[in-house]
């Protein structure tokens, strides 16, 4: 009788090797901006109340399974130009490594499990807000990411909703500047993400992604400075606006602080090393030590 088959060494069992292709087709590098759910309660100083840190909390881990199942869709959706693409050949649904139908039936997990956060906590607008978001994201993927600005607008919508939903899911109702101030963002955000795209991928942009054929570098990074430029704006006048004189002079001071991050992101930018986005706020050293600076003032003036 033949002995039993053992596994070659280095090799992780089929179950296990599963589990970290569904992990990495989650995203879970991603995430963190799903933190955007806490800005309205640490505005609204309302994290210590009965609604406060634990609704956020429930609100963040919708958003996370509500962005994943957008991410298993999209991954079905690109298989066959990610694995044109010098990177996203290697994503799992690409690859091989996670079949096609086990990701949709992981999206149908994260799409139920999201909408059913808002009425767990007994708040079915946070459901609406999610619903609002995957119903964008469905959209952006069929039609809208081919259309030059538009796109751009739909991403940057994705992090504004889950600020709304923050605010929706512990009762702090967003005031307009809030709002302001973070489309604001957001859009500077994915216009960066489309310039270090294109310098990353070169000529090759448009043929991995159609909508870059409309955009060029120095149209890129005009437009991410004039945003940014609106934001610190938007930001002096929401800082401005406070009553009270001492509160109205720390938020303004609390602006050197937002400016200096806002100045270390248009330098990494520029840079174009191929890293996401992602990580360039949250992995480069400088920039973190500005992100918290600004934090800490603004949470201290709160």
């Amino acid at each position: 009788m033949s002995a039993p088959a053992r596994s070659e060494p280095g090799r992780f069992p089929a179950p296990l090797l599963w589990l970290l292709a569904v992990v990495e087709t989650a995203r879970p590098r991603q995430w963190p901006k799903n933190l955007l759910v806490f800005a309205a309660p640490l505005a609204g100083a309302s994290l210590g109340r009965d609604d406060g840190l634990g609704y956020a909390l429930v609100a963040t881990a919708a958003f996370v399974a509500a962005s994943a199942a957008v991410y298993f869709v999209n991954d079905v959706a690109d298989a066959e130009r990610d694995r044109q693409h010098p990177v996203k050949r290697r994503r799992a649904v690409a690859s091989g490594r996670l079949p096609r139908t086990h990701a949709l039936a992981l999206a149908s997990l994260g799409v139920a499990a999201s909408l059913a956060a808002g009425f767990a906590i007994g708040e079915p607008r946070l459901s609406a807000v999610i619903g609002v978001y995957l119903v964008f994201s469905v959209v952006y993927t069929a039609v809208l990411k081919h259309v030059p600005v538009v796109e751009l607008a739909f991403v940057a919508a994705g992090f504004v909703l889950r600020a709304l939903g923050g605010a929706i899911a512990t009762h702090v109702p967003p005031s307009a500047w809030f709002l302001l101030v973070c489309s604001l963002g957001a859009l500077m955000v994915a216009i960066a993400k489309r310039y270090t795209e294109l310098v990353m991928l070169d000529g090759d942009a448009a043929r991995h992604r159609p909508v870059m054929r409309w955009y060029t570098g120095p149209m890129l990074r005009l437009s991410q400075r004039t945003v940014a430029c609106a934001m610190i704006v938007a930001y002096l006048a929401w800082a401005a606006a406070e009553p009270d004189p001492w509160m109205r002079g720390w938020h303004l001071a609390s602006a050197l602080a937002l400016v200096a991050a806002l100045l270390r992101f248009d330098q990494l930018t520029a840079r174009a090393e191929g890293r996401p986005v992602e990580d360039l706020i949250a992995r480069d050293r400088p920039m973190i030590y500005c992100e918290l600076s600004w934090l800490v003032m603004f949470a201290l003036g709160l």
